[in-house]
């Protein structure tokens, strides 16, 4: 099932996905072509976590929407994917919402990767923050992720406390898949969510324990425009799962 994969990455690092656990929150948009890109390349150990079900609305950008399942929880539908391409996955499908209420329910400790896919802005800031100032607690060692402009002492003192945390940032009401980019959260340009969650961040006093990557569009917003096309969410859902190959290739 997986020789393609294995022939590009090699044994050592294919070893290391398949070792490597990874929680996915929000399986939307750009959450749900992320997570059937891991499990498509060889990740086995993953938990889904999403509170909304399918609506018809979605069918145009969603890899989990058809019209057949609208009106279905979108995390069990999505389950149900991953386990038909790879029946021996490991797809832990979470029915629930991640937010200040609820956070204490999710031991982010267990996971090497976590992956941020969340619209709403007050639970993505509560997850940011909670991601980026727990400890692991698993065994799996990853490498440091990120670009020139962030120390290589900064990023490995992070990947000894915790989990290498992505997130995704607005990839709505963006036509051009090729300007999609990936940058350090303080450092993304031209992105609203990004500045939305910033100036939540100073408005509360709160701030990330550690640098974190994202996955951005520098792309100007269409005016006016309430919408998302699959070209661009799936550029940033594949995007996200090569920054985990990144990190395990390092």
């Amino acid at each position: 099932m997986f020789t393609r994969s294995i022939a590009v990455l090699g044994e050592e690092v294919f070893a290391r996905l398949q070792a490597a656990r990874v929680i996915v929150f929000g399986v939307g948009g750009v959450g749900g072509w992320c997570a059937e890109s891991l499990v498509r390349t060889g990740v086995v150990h993953l938990t889904i976590v999403d509170f909304d079900t399918v609506d018809i609305t979605n069918i145009n950008r969603q890899v989990v929407a058809t019209f057949g399942n609208v009106g279905q929880s979108k995390v069990e539908q999505m389950r149900e994917r991953l386990l038909a391409i790879n029946p021996n996955a490991d797809i832990v499908a979470i029915a629930r919402r991640y937010s200040a209420d609820t956070a204490h329910l999710f031991d982010l400790r267990e996971y090497d990767f976590i992956i941020d896919a969340i619209d709403q802005v007050e639970d993505k800031v509560c997850l940011i923050l909670n991601a980026t100032s727990v400890k692991k607690a698993s065994g799996f060692r990853h490498q440091a992720l990120g670009d020139s402009s962030v120390s290589e002492e900064v990023l490995d003192e992070g990947n000894k406390k915790g989990p290498v945390l992505l997130s995704s940032m607005g990839a709505a009401r963006r036509v051009d898949p090729l300007q999609v980019k990936v940058g350090e959260f303080w450092k993304v340009q031209g992105c609203p969510l990004a500045r939305s969650l910033r100036d939540k961040m100073r408005t509360n006093g709160t701030y990330p324990s550690r640098k974190f990557q994202c996955v951005y569009s520098s792309e100007v917003p269409v005016v006016g425009a309430k919408g998302s096309l699959v070209p661009v969410v799936a550029m940033f859902g594949n995007v996200l799962a090569s920054e985990v190959l990144r990190a395990l290739r390092v």
